[in-house]
């Protein structure tokens, strides 16, 4: 909006001035002195005549309003855009919304919250049964363990801001809140990839050389790989965290993703620091690759002795031991790859939105049920813990 306005007091006489508007009339103002009082002609055919108090609040109260647009006032969900010369001047950032209508965004506020619950759920109900199910003290388990309470740090670092947003229906998010949630969830989603490497390597001792598993894999190793796959995740998102908000960002404060995510705040940068956070993105991708690399070799492995196993419940055994941990990497990697390297030409903010929510959402919430779907040691646990909760109740 390009307004201007000048009421200059020149003796008896107002110089003439044009009140501008994008896309609107062109309103001319010309002030006629007459004594004490003015006359104030516009283009519209109406003549009105002002005293001279009058004119000094009709003074005052256009440079508020010409302030006022500079300022980038206004209402509804453009009210908190910035055009920043920098990225200290950025208070907050805007999301993109799933929708516009306020029936819609309740509605995407019960949907996820549905999500949450049940990932919630599921999640919490595998922690607690490997922790007080003492036949879950193993490996296995233990790397599930971790996975779970990934899956539900995760979960509740995307959606509890996006069902709030949803709720109130707002866009906004503190450059605070954005920061911890940029360094979250990629701290956890690292250490999910990390974790999933880990439980192939897991799954492929177990099967493959078996009468070595519990030197391969004793408690300390287990603790030495889990903290190794936290500690590296962590690193990895303070580099991407501190080097992406350290770019000058100057191109506005409006993010066309529903959480913050770095690829789109890069795309607020006007330097070509930004590099620097591209060429490390390619480094984290490349060692991304690497652990997919391992977790394809191990599975070629694993199905090589599984097929060398002559009874057939022996193989079904295996088959169910690798079958959730592969389905689970299957569906984090598919969608992560879909999401990162899936062609500009086909890219759209209402396709990337739906992609961000099939790998950041989906997963976590799903990963319970694939994991008990086939695993009996693990129902009889959950099924153990309810009976006891219920009967304490009782």
């Amino acid at each position: 909006m390009a307004t201007a306005s000048r009421l200059a007091w020149d003796g008896e006489s107002f110089s003439e001035e044009r009140l501008k508007e994008t896309g609107g009339p062109v309103v001319e103002v010309k002030l006629i002195a007459r004594k004490d009082k003015l006359l104030l002609k516009t283009s519209f055919a109406m003549d009105i005549l002002l005293s001279r108090h009058t004119v000094k609040i009709i003074h005052l109260f256009l440079d508020c309003i010409i302030k006022g647009v500079n300022k980038g006032w206004g209402t509804g969900p453009h009210a908190q855009r910035q055009q920043p010369s920098n990225s200290s001047s950025i208070t907050q950032f805007l999301l993109l919304a799933f929708a516009d209508r306020r029936d819609l965004q309740l509605l995407h506020f019960w949907l996820f919250l549905g999500i949450y619950l049940a990932a919630l759920l599921g999640n919490g109900l595998i922690i607690t049964a490997v922790a007080c199910d003492h036949r879950l003290h193993t490996p296995m388990y233990f790397f599930l363990f971790n996975l779970s309470f990934i899956d539900l740090g995760s979960i509740s670092t995307i959606l509890l801001k996006s069902m709030a947003n949803s709720l109130w229906d707002t866009r906004a998010i503190s450059y605070a809140g954005c920061v911890v949630q940029v360094f979250l969830f990629s701290f956890l989603i690292v250490a999910e990839h990390c974790l999933l490497t880990i439980m192939a390597y897991d799954r492929y001792v177990a099967i493959c050389k078996p009468l070595h598993y519990g030197t391969l894999l004793g408690s300390r190793a287990c603790v030495h790989m889990a903290a190794a796959a936290w500690g590296s995740a962590f690193l990895n998102a303070l580099l991407h965290t501190t080097n992406t908000f350290s770019i000058p960002l100057c191109k506005g404060n409006v993010l066309d993703q529903f959480f913050c995510e770095i690829p789109q705040i890069l795309k607020l940068s006007c330097s070509q620091s930004y590099l620097r956070e591209v060429g490390l993105t390619v480094v984290s991708f490349a060692l991304a690759f690497g652990c997919f690399v391992f977790i394809v070799l191990s599975y070629v492995q694993i199905f090589r002795a599984v097929l060398r196993i002559p009874s057939q419940q022996g193989r079904h055994k295996a088959f169910s031991m690798c079958l959730p941990h592969l389905a689970v990497v299957s569906l984090y990697i598919s969608t992560a790859m879909f999401a990162y390297l899936k062609p500009p030409s086909i890219s759209s903010p209402s396709l990337d939105l739906v992609v961000a929510v099939l790998y950041s959402v989906v997963p976590p919430a799903v990963n319970p049920l694939i994991y008990s779907m086939r695993n009996q040691e693990l129902k009889d646990a959950l099924k153990k813990l309810i009976q006891s909760v219920v009967f304490q109740q009782q």
